[in-house]
């Protein structure tokens, strides 16, 4: 198994600028004097509470780092009930001419059933284990499936092409942050202990489907029998006991921890953290193109990573209140 197939690593391409040629500053980083502070919609308060964090379920992949189960505890917070959308990125954007990673390296990763036969003849340079991630030009945010692609219809989708600095970027200026991993997991389950869903153990309930997921043989077929090819709308399906949305499937959510297998089995339980230092940070929740033949990663305690500077058509965030003490850095 490997997290390739959900998210690929940012690598220099015959068609990218290589990481140190890309610019240290980018126009539009958001200033202190730009930072807006506001009461967002849709956030939800998640008390403080203890919880068994981790699971060492058979369906799962131990070297993530899914377990041990433990024992932690986390102070009370508030965050959004759904990932942050088009129409709240753009906002952004309009606020302070940002641009993400994707733009500043000129392309990001497409999954290969949303080219066409000559872009995909164009553009024959693919990671070597997982050739139905594309590397394309001018794929970002407001172009997800490349040129001639947007987001006019899809203002209340996650965004996505999104880093983890983008993500940091954001949070800056809207005064919150992303959350820690055990926040994450304690808010995803929804009240729930030791469930693999959000809603219990059984993936579709009475045969309703609860997430957005693959459906079919990847990475060819996919027969959307949950409705959707790509991703769904923020606040599709049921929320949680929470109020939370598409804690599963959807999009990939970046959260503020340096990723680590180990460092969590030695970390204080009390608002655990993330190592100091890393060079890949953490993502959960799964994305549309999760199945269980490959990357069944969409269980509430599954686990994956990347570079912070990584982006692709999956990977998307949401956000928490701006409390000092996991503050974003």
């Amino acid at each position: 198994m490997t997290d390739a197939c959900c998210h690929p690593s940012r690598e220099p391409s015959r068609e990218s600028k290589s990481p140190e040629a890309a610019p240290n500053k980018r126009t539009g980083h958001p200033q202190p004097e730009q930072r807006r502070a506001f009461e967002r919609p849709g956030t939800v308060r998640i008390r403080a509470a203890e919880f068994q964090m981790g699971t060492e379920d058979a369906a799962g992949f131990p070297a993530d780092g899914e377990g041990p189960v433990r024992d932690v505890r986390v102070d009370g917070f508030r965050i959004d009930s759904t990932a942050v959308t088009n129409r709240e990125f753009a906002t952004f954007v309009e606020a302070t001419n940002y641009r993400t990673d994707a733009e500043t390296y000129g392309w990001s990763y497409v999954f290969h059933l949303f080219l066409s036969r000559e872009m995909l003849h164009r553009t024959p340079q693919r990671p070597d284990q997982t050739p139905w991630w594309v590397p394309v030009t001018s794929a970002s945010w407001k172009a997800p499936k490349g040129p001639n692609s947007g987001i006019d219809e899809r203002l209340e989708h996650p965004v996505v092409h999104i880093s983890w600095q983008d993500a940091a970027a954001y949070c800056t200026w809207a005064g919150t942050r992303l959350p820690t991993e055990a926040e994450w997991e304690l808010a995803a389950r929804g009240g729930l202990e030791q469930q693999r869903f959000p809603w219990g153990n059984k993936l579709t309930p009475k045969r309703e489907h609860r997430c957005n997921i693959w459906q079919g043989q990847f990475p060819d077929v996919n027969t959307a029998a949950d409705g959707w090819v790509s991703t769904a709308p923020a606040n599709a399906y049921k929320p949680n006991g929470f109020g939370l949305y598409n804690v599963s499937g959807n999009v990939w959510e970046w959260c503020n921890d340096w990723f680590s297998p180990t460092h969590h089995i030695t970390a204080d339980p009390n608002n655990p953290m993330g190592p100091e230092h890393g060079q890949r940070r953490v993502l959960r929740g799964g994305s549309y193109l999760c199945h269980r033949s490959y990357c069944n990663r969409y269980r509430v305690a599954a686990r994956s990573s990347n570079t912070p500077d990584s982006s692709s058509g999956n990977l998307g965030f949401r956000c928490v209140d701006g409390s000092p003490r996991t503050a974003t850095s």
